[in-house]
């Protein structure tokens, strides 16, 4: 069979509304699996929760070249689209849809140059290994359950399909989102002296918050852990003293940054008055750029694109080689594919034509000199 064209491929997936919440993502895992069945490789779907699912699939023996991507996207937003956000249009070379950039655009492209790297059924003494997820963009949650399967074998090196313009990246921070909890006792609004105001408590931990140092030396590439603070609720309404306020905790960490670590400070810090929950826990990404692979990864960009990367860059957002590279043994990764990072999560959301069909190229050639 003829290996699926790449930008067909994407349309096909952008199509398919995997908005997470709440995901459904089983119909466009189902089509992968076959697709990339019938080309010859074996595919392993795991199912968790209602129509939700994740896809391994293996091509060959011996050390794995592995390439992941998710197929969940954000919701739409607020703001009217111009474009059928599942229309998959392409005007002026861009294709336009939710998850084109971010990130079924990078999927298909890894999908079809496994798929034709298995059509030429060269023998080898490496293989491939795609690792398609669900719930990525609610804390890696799809990566997670394959971890805790043990659906994973080792891996020998990573690709990480999310949005790069092409331009390979070698790490990005961690993330640790918690929730802070105070709690207090509820009053009539006019007899406030009755009750015990947890609004009040929140105000004296934001002001804790503001005020917190890491006391931990930069990354010389990725910089400071920074901490933010993105919502605040307390009370039910305005004439009752609320007993429960919650204060939700954005923490960007480095390697160096143990997260366990993260959290004792700030109990010391803000106090028993407040108990703390983790929304999200992934860790920070990191490869040192000297690594002989990463050089392969540079030529193949450089050979396809005729553009020069940077020796070292990373990128802000965190994605599910979090989860993936302790659990594949941490094998050297690299964050690369087609999308646009600045159109991520975006209103009218695209991926430039070129860069899907450049980003084949790039995996192909990755795929030929692991194979040998």
């Amino acid at each position: 069979m003829s290996y699926p064209d790449p930008v067909r491929l994407t349309q096909e997936l952008v199509a398919i509304d995997t908005i997470n919440p709440p995901g459904h993502e089983l119909a466009c895992i189902e089509m992968l699996a076959g697709i990339l069945s019938d080309a010859g490789l074996k595919t392993e779907i795991h199912g968790f929760g209602e129509s939700r699912a994740n896809l391994v699939a293996t091509l060959g023996e011996g050390p794995a070249l592995c390439f992941t991507g998710h197929v969940d996207t954000v919701p739409l937003g607020n703001a009217p689209w111009r474009r059928d956000p599942f229309g998959g249009e392409i005007i002026d070379g861009r294709l336009y849809g939710r998850g084109s950039t971010d990130m079924k655009s990078g999927v298909a492209a890894f999908v079809s140059a496994a798929c034709a790297a298995a059509r030429k059924n060269r023998r080898s003494s490496g293989s491939i290994t795609l690792i398609i997820t669900a719930g990525e963009e609610t804390g890696c949650d799809g990566a997670k359950v394959l971890v805790k399967a043990g659906a994973l074998k080792k891996g020998d090196a990573l690709v990480v399909a999310e949005p790069t313009s092409n331009m390979p990246m070698v790490g990005h921070k961690g993330a640790l989102w918690l929730r802070a909890v105070t709690t207090g006792v509820t009053a009539h609004g006019s007899m406030p002296h009755l009750g015990v105001n947890a609004a009040y408590k929140a105000a004296r931990v934001l002001h804790k918050l503001e005020a917190f140092e890491f006391n931990e030396a930069p990354h010389p590439h990725l910089g400071k852990p920074t901490l933010s603070v993105g919502a605040v609720r307390a009370g039910i309404n305005v004439n009752s003293v609320p007993d429960r306020a919650e204060i939700d905790i954005d923490i960007r960490t480095i390697p160096s940054l143990a997260h366990v670590r993260v959290k004792e400070h700030l109990v010391v810090e803000l106090g028993e008055d407040v108990t703390m929950s983790p929304l999200v826990d992934v860790p920070a990404v990191w490869t040192e750029p000297k690594n002989a692979w990463l050089a392969d990864v540079f030529a193949a960009v450089h050979a396809v694109t005729g553009k020069e990367p940077l020796p070292i860059a990373t990128v802000p957002y965190f994605t599910d080689a979090s989860v993936l590279k302790p659990a594949l043994g941490e094998p050297p990764t690299v964050v690369l594919g087609p999308g646009e990072p600045g159109m991520a999560h975006q209103t009218d959301e695209y991926c430039l034509v070129d860069s899907i069909r450049d980003a084949e190229k790039i995996y192909a050639r990755l795929i030929e000199g692991w194979q040998g």
